[in-house]
């Protein structure tokens, strides 16, 4: 009888470093299905990026777009201190 008393409390302790073991498995498997999600849709906006031609010629009309604004901004910023000078010069 004296026997069994040691294995009753290895069997406890083997019993809960199992179920932490499951704890931990379940807790990475959640993450790496987090993950999966994540690079299937970056996966999938890569293909439809590269086989939608429609897709990349509205990217480049885009940028042309915002480049011509912004050059045009940066032209309005150069006139505006011109400007200033001029009706500064005018007061006086």
């Amino acid at each position: 009888m004296a026997e069994s008393q040691p294995q009753e409390g290895n069997y406890g302790s083997l019993v809960k470093m199992v179920e932490d073991l499951n704890r931990d498995l379940e807790k990475h498997l959640e993450e790496m299905e987090k993950l999966t999600v994540q690079v299937t849709c970056m996966a999938y906006d890569m293909v439809v990026m590269r086989t939608n031609p429609d897709l990349a010629k509205s990217m480049k009309r885009l940028e042309g777009a915002f480049l011509s604004c912004k050059e045009e901004m940066e032209k309005k910023w150069q006139e505006v201190p011109s400007e200033s000078r001029g009706e500064e010069q005018k007061k006086e």
